[in-house]
């Protein structure tokens, strides 16, 4: 793979490359990594432990402070703009879609491979088995780095459902308000699945015409009352266009979680405390989760696995680590004491890091 300068500047890089998946149809994704300098990075003994960060619907990795906190743990960062979302974009296709939430198994997949030759190359810079990789579409050695996945959102989902169909992947799971339910009660998901599926299965692609809101992208943006600098073509205000298989891929994502998915591993899921997702504005938009019913996917988390820890910040809005800088202080205590705890962390590294 050919690595270039990433949009984010200086430490950061990009490819872009195909994944063939279980349809036999070839999807566009890249990949990002992060290539801090020497200090602000740790360096721990043995193979490098890595992080793999999927992002939401709508949505593209864009945090660079997020990547300066794993470097200084000691992790080699990558990130994932799924097909669909972000670098990967290509005219004419609908943004945001998939029709099956496995389709994003294969660049997952391959996304790891492209990671396992990478870090090869990185500790073994000369060596014999620098630039090594097996495709695990082939077959073959599928042994990742010391591997934690981090997903936000709908990213979050995805990443529950990928550990679980592929045990022993992953070392640890750290979502970011995953989506792992529809608001209300499961009731409501078992609605909106019946109204649903027929108009996916016959045109999946179909706009639903649902009421657009922006108020999370107002929270969080740099050009309305945010402080994040965004690509407003890789993540609209009012996101991308909702589709009829899109919606019904998510759905059915959800009812695996409902059903258990049996995680063995640590798994973190991080929350705001509250939610404020009304139809019309309000304050309490700034200091809330404005997207999801945390309540709810509170509960839902339960399902996911057998240790699982869920933390609630105060103040924290749908990214948890997008919110107001001392509530993401806050959150990334959180998050490097439960490094710690599980054993994912060297001692004494907290914070966001530098620039954070």
């Amino acid at each position: 793979m050919e690595w270039q300068p990433d949009i984010l500047g200086t430490g950061f890089e990009a490819c872009t490359f195909e994944a063939a998946g279980a349809d036999g149809v070839r999807r566009t994704a890249t990949l990002v990594r992060f290539r801090p300098a020497a200090e602000q990075a740790v360096l721990s003994p043995g193979p490098r432990r890595t992080v793999l960060f999927l992002h939401g619907w709508s949505d593209y990795f864009f945090n660079v402070d997020l990547a300066r906190f794993w470097a200084r743990n000691g992790y080699a960062f990558y990130a994932l703009d799924m097909h669909n979302h972000g670098r990967s974009l290509r005219p004419g296709t609908p943004g945001g879609y998939v029709g099956n939430l496995a389709d994003y198994d294969a660049e997952i997949d391959q996304a790891l491979a492209i990671i396992r030759a990478d870090t090869a190359q990185a500790e073994h810079p000369t060596g014999a088995d620098a630039g090594h990789t097996t495709d695990p579409v082939d077959g073959g050695d599928n042994t990742e780095p010391d591997l934690t996945l981090m997903g936000h959102s709908t990213g979050g989902l995805v990443a529950a459902l990928w550990v679980s169909s592929h045990p022993g992947r992953a070392s640890h799971l750290v979502l970011n308000s995953p989506w792992l339910e529809m608001h209300g009660s499961a009731l409501v998901r078992y609605a909106a699945s019946t109204m649903v599926g027929p108009v996916a299965r016959f045109r999946p692609e179909a706009v639903l015409r649902l009421p657009e809101r922006g108020f999370y992208w107002r929270t969080i943006s740099k050009s309305a009352d945010g402080e994040w600098a965004l690509d407003d073509k890789f993540r609209p205000p009012m996101a991308f266009p909702l589709r009829a298989g899109w919606l019904s891929a998510i759905l059915a994502g959800q009812a695996k979680v409902a059903r258990g998915l049996e995680i063995d591993i640590p798994i973190l899921v991080m929350l705001s405390r509250g939610s404020a997702t009304g139809p019309f504005w309000s304050e309490e938009m700034r200091r809330s989760d404005a997207v999801l019913d945390v309540n709810i996917i509170a509960l839902r988390a339960l399902t996911l696995g057998r240790s699982i820890t869920v933390e609630r910040v105060e103040g924290a809005l749908h990214d948890v680590f997008l919110s107001p800088a001392k509530v993401r202080e806050d959150a990334y205590a959180r998050l490097s004491r439960w490094l710690r705890g599980y054993g994912a962390s060297d001692p004494g590294h907290t914070g966001p890091g530098h620039g954070a």
